[in-house]
């Protein structure tokens, strides 16, 4: 928002909200019965163009978020955080505008009448004007908006984000756009009016301004010197993401839309724009001090992970299900393509913490594939390589997530440091972490809990401390029982309690717990997981915390997506566990089944660097 908004600052579909798509029904719906009944292909054509629109700036999206995440020729090394992108939420609203707008002139001003498919002189013409009235008018239209009349009202709202991304090119108030539509589309009127448009030069023109746009704000230097060294003259008539990125940085250089001409004429142009552009080309890859290695959950995560739909990793995973029955065809043939094939992991997520830079790199396989028996030998491969290829560029820790860490898979990491002995890096489970957040999480006076689910590492570390502390675990299954009474001394096995009543009002529960089982607990009952996935809540009567998750302190930066099914500014104890051993640069893996490190001692150091535990959630909220 700006800082003092102004008239027609917020669009006419905006109390829409997440429906605003609805405005262009009748635009959908007349297309289809007009191609249907008419054989009329020109209103099918502009939803057509709008959606290939949509998915062209999210190429963009998805691009920029990698190479900003690895660093290669980053320009702009600041964070971006949650506000920026829950501003930028509006960028999609100028394709509904303008897909509006092509409609409303198909209807009164073409009519019955048609435009040709290909018009060469039409394409010419349109290259002509945008080169020069175009760039002209966009150039001092520009500048009166960084006056601070229109500053403060209108145009402020854009430079909120100092570092950009594809879609800031496109967040700007209602009536900015009005602006912008009026000078871009100049030379579309232009041909109408003379007769020369056609459907190509719709297309090529609204992709060239996306392209351009999209390219001048995703703060990575993707052109190449040669560019300018073969015509050098290209340096006035084409910008570079360096370039303008400038302009956000220093507010009063750099003008001009997407040829700089302009800016070299009346002495606008920034200092700084070579030096910056050779700096940023020059940008090599990030060296992290720590690496989480995680994976794919559900089939629709993909769309949720920060490389995918901004407006869905803004939020915690859930079932989308009109997501997912409209992106079922591209869902399955990804399921397919990483079921049948095998890629490298790679990072899809940097956050800067004091001195250290921490990536998130992604095994690319769904939940599902760590069932599989062929799959398992696979992801193992792949986690052996990522370790190796983290060791090789001096990587302190690597932290296992998800089912990366499986027992049966390789034994919590155990596997990968008994085949390479002499690993400097060191492999982090996260289990000493985890098992203390659950622990923590039990109120204070408790004096029995039950428990229910798969036995495993955290598991035993819960029962352990539970029983040593006198209270009592009462345990439905008998096989569970005699399982976790291996691991526990005599004097406190008499805490561990096989029951088959479901009284307590504490339930500790991880994989396997059944809708039957949850129906069978009392009103009121707190469920505390202690498995990666959160159990599937069937009862609203009682009261789900999250899994072992502990919030990010102030300190750590450049976060901008939800870490699954958690929070806003909410990490997996997992994750914390391996950042926590990179902070304090402890030298010993945690990993294999029994337990390197001492749990109070990790919990401790996880408050002192900030970390700090999730307050527990009551029937009221």
């Amino acid at each position: 928002m700006a800082s003092r908004p102004g008239f027609l600052t917020d669009w006419p579909w905006t109390p829409l909200g997440s429906f605003k798509y609805i405005v262009l029904a009748p635009l959908v719906i007349d297309s289809i019965y007009s191609y249907a009944t008419m054989r009329d292909h020109e209103k099918l054509m502009i939803v057509a163009l709008a959606v290939w629109r949509i998915v062209h700036s999210q190429i963009w999206i998805s691009l920029s978020r990698y190479q900003t995440a690895k660093g290669t020729k980053r320009i702009v090394n600041k964070s971006i955080e949650f506000d920026q992108v829950d501003r930028e939420q509006t960028w999609d609203d100028q394709i509904i505008f303008n897909s509006l707008i092509l409609y409303l002139t198909k209807l009164y001003v073409l009519g019955t009448n048609t435009i040709p498919f290909w018009r060469t002189d039409g394409l010419i013409l349109i290259a002509l004007l945008h080169a020069g009235p175009v760039e002209f008018i966009y150039y001092w239209f520009h500048r009166a908006l960084h006056h601070h009349f229109l500053y403060s009202r209108y145009h402020s709202h854009h430079h909120s984000s100092i570092v950009t991304e594809p879609i800031t090119s496109v967040v700007h108030p209602f009536a900015e756009h009005i602006g912008y539509t009026l000078i871009l589309g100049l030379p579309l009127t232009t041909t109408l009016l003379c007769g020369t448009v056609s459907a190509v030069s719709i297309l090529v023109y609204a992709t060239y301004v996306d392209f351009m746009n999209n390219m001048g704000h995703c703060n990575f230097e993707l052109i190449p010197r040669s560019f300018f060294s073969i015509f050098p003259p290209l340096k006035f008539l084409c910008y570079t993401p360096s370039f303008h990125s400038l302009h956000h940085t220093q507010f009063r250089t750099n003008y001009s839309l997407f040829m700089p001409m302009y800016d070299y004429i009346y002495g606008t142009t920034d200092e700084s724009s070579d030096s910056l552009y050779e700096t940023s080309l020059e940008k090599e890859e990030d060296k992290p001090d720590a690496i989480h290695l995680t994976h794919l959950t559900s089939l629709d995560s993909i769309y949720h992970l920060r490389l995918g739909l901004a407006s869905l990793s803004l939020h915690p995973l859930s079932s989308q299900c009109y997501l997912f029955i409209m992106m079922k065809p591209f869902t399955l043939i990804m399921s397919f393509i990483l079921t049948s094939f095998s890629f490298p992991t790679f990072v899809f997520e940097r956050i800067r913490f004091r001195d250290l830079t921490l990536h998130s790199h992604l095994l690319p396989k769904f939940s599902s594939h760590y069932m599989s028996q062929q799959q398992k030998e696979c992801i193992n491969k792949m986690i052996e390589a990522a370790i190796l290829e983290a060791e090789k560029k001096g990587v302190k820790v690597m932290s296992l997530g998800l089912l990366n860490q499986g027992e049966e898979l390789n034994g919590y990491g155990e596997m990968y440091v008994r085949k390479h002995p002499k690993l400097k890096i060191r492999i982090v489970d996260g289990s000493s972490l985890a098992a203390e957040v659950v622990l923590h999480s039990i109120p204070v006076g408790t004096k029995e809990v039950l428990f229910r689910g798969q036995i495993t590492k955290v598991a035993r570390a819960i029962v352990f401390s539970l029983c040593q502390n006198a209270i009592k675990v009462m345990v439905l299954r008998k096989e569970d029982h005699s399982m976790l009474a291996e691991f526990l001394d005599d004097n406190c096995k008499e805490n561990l309690v096989l029951t088959t009543n479901y009284y307590p009002m504490i339930w500790l529960v991880g994989d396997g717990l059944s809708k039957k089982e949850q129906k069978m607990a009392n009103e009121g009952t707190l469920f505390l997981p202690f498995s990666q996935f959160p159990p599937t809540k069937q009862r609203k009567d009682c009261v789900y915390h999250t899994t072992p998750a502990m919030i990010i302190p102030h300190a750590a930066h450049n976060i901008d997506s939800c870490e699954n099914w958690l929070g806003r500014r909410v990490m997996s104890a997992w994750r914390v566990g391996g950042i926590v051993h990179a902070l304090e640069g402890w030298e010993e893996h945690e990993c294999g089944l029994d337990p390197n490190l001492n749990p109070p001692r990790v919990w401790e150091a996880a408050l002192q660097n900030g970390f700090q535990p999730l307050l527990l959630p009551s029937l009221e909220t």
